[in-house]
């Protein structure tokens, strides 16, 4: 597709609320200004917090071609940031008296699921909220049925499974390890134990009762005549997600003007059951000493603990939100593409990071392959002894899936060599004297890892 600059910068649009005293920096501004002219993103919406003042700055469209003019009221996907709802929605719980952050998950799962233990050591509510339950980032069950929109099949009949056969590689509450699987089974124990849905939970404990109109999981009428199209890196338009038992892991669709009423009740210092729940989210609740990094339930650390944030991405969206501990700032950044936004967003909350453009991604021109011979790659590849690359296809194109991490697509450049698109890296495929498939490398970040296919 190509892509039209001049087009955008007619059409792109820019709103903001004055105030006397504060405004977005000409800085930002022109940043995200360049971000879509030069065609990394189709709109970046923006919404900052400074005091009493809220700022919005909106550029862009709801996509590159024949796309309306993006403003606070637009719907994008906010990806990981479902996270922080689905643990205020635990710390709520639990100050009712309801759970404990001790509980193991076991009380909460069915008896016929066999919960993963190590040293004696049970996972725990708490476990899963800071993820150090030593669960993967994703579980190795996870073979989509439409890559395009990855997780709407996972069940909890899949997520039972895995949790039953898997063994834990470390100590439960040792170590951090950002996991989808984690959160989406603390959302989805959330379920189980209030017998509601994840969405309807959403609602009821935070969405309603700040008037978050335009927030939710399930696309009413009204949110997709506003919503902005995801788009990839190459600015194609993309599925939208539906993450199924694992929604608590990232399923929610927002607005900067519906997440400014969310940053400014976690930043509210009233005295309401769901402020209380907010605030018990965001003390620290793991040391990673080794990382020297903190987490909240949920929320994350930076800048010194200055900075309480999280961000979030689907396949078409990116999402930054967070806020100063002493809560002065807020800020809130929303884009229809996988070009991540979030150094506006701590750039705004004082952080001092350089704010500069991405990188063009230069691809090798694609070859056809037939089926057949695509056939011929098929298998798993053994890179070290915890830790393997999966080759599997669908008609004509083939896909890569590394030990505990999502499925992506791979193009053929030439013979017995694939490139992927989402990152920097190819493959190689080797051949033994019968001229049969028999190992990869896998190229990567000025590295060349060898693995071996596993009959």
């Amino acid at each position: 597709m190509k892509f039209n600059s001049t087009f955008l910068i007619i059409l792109a649009f820019v709103q903001f609320s004055f105030s006397q005293n504060v405004d977005v920096p000409h800085e930002i501004k022109d940043h995200i200004k360049a971000r879509i002219d030069e065609g990394f993103n189709p709109s970046v919406a923006l919404a900052y917090i400074d005091g009493e003042n809220v700022i919005y700055f909106n550029y862009g469209d709801t996509e590159v071609e024949n796309g309306k003019r993006v403003d606070e009221n637009t719907v994008y996907e906010i990806g990981s940031i479902s996270k922080v709802f689905t643990t205020i929605i635990l710390a709520d719980e639990v100050l009712k008296g309801n759970m404990n952050l001790s509980d193991p998950i076991s009380k909460y799962l069915p008896k016929t699921v066999t919960v993963p233990q190590r040293n004696g050591k049970q996972i725990t509510l708490k476990d899963l909220a800071t993820h150090t339950s030593s669960l993967p980032r994703m579980p190795d069950n996870f073979e989509p049925a439409d890559y395009s929109n990855p997780f709407a099949d996972y069940s909890a009949d899949l997520l039972y499974e895995f949790l039953s056969s898997y063994d834990l590689l470390r100590d439960i509450g040792t170590q951090y390890e950002y996991s989808n699987l984690g959160m989406g089974l603390l959302g989805h124990i959330l379920e189980l134990h209030t017998g509601e849905t994840y969405e309807d939970l959403v609602k009821t404990r935070i969405t309603n009762p700040l008037g978050m109109k335009s927030t939710g999981i399930v696309l009413t009428e009204a949110m997709k005549a506003k919503l902005a199209l995801g788009h990839n890196e190459q600015l194609e338009i993309v599925n939208n997600w539906d993450l199924n038992v694992l929604a608590g892991a990232g399923a929610i669709r927002s607005t900067t003007s519906d997440m400014v009423k969310f940053i400014k009740a976690n930043i509210s210092t009233n005295d309401t059951s769901l402020n209380k729940a907010m605030k018990l989210s965001h003390k620290i609740a793991f040391l990673d000493e080794s990382e020297s990094f903190n987490i909240a339930l949920g929320w994350h650390f930076a800048n010194s603990n200055t900075i309480i944030w999280h961000n979030g991405g689907t396949g078409g969206y990116r999402a930054f939100t967070g806020f100063l501990n002493d809560f002065s700032k807020g800020v809130v950044v929303l884009t229809n593409s996988v070009s991540t936004v979030d150094a506006i967003g701590m750039k705004l909350l004082d952080a001092p990071l350089p704010l500069e453009l991405p990188k063009k991604s230069e691809f090798p021109d694609e070859i056809e392959v037939s089926a057949a011979v695509l056939e011929n790659y098929i298998g798993v590849y053994q890179l070290a002894p915890t830790f393997s690359l999966t080759i599997t296809r669908k008609e004509n194109q083939l896909f890569l899936q590394a030990t505990n991490q999502p499925q992506f697509e791979i193009f053929p450049s030439a013979e017995h060599q694939f490139f992927l698109k989402v990152v920097e890296a190819s493959i190689t495929f080797s051949t033994n004297d019968a001229v049969e498939i028999n190992g990869l490398t896998l190229h990567q970040g000025g590295q060349n890892l060898p693995g071996h296919k596993v009959e």
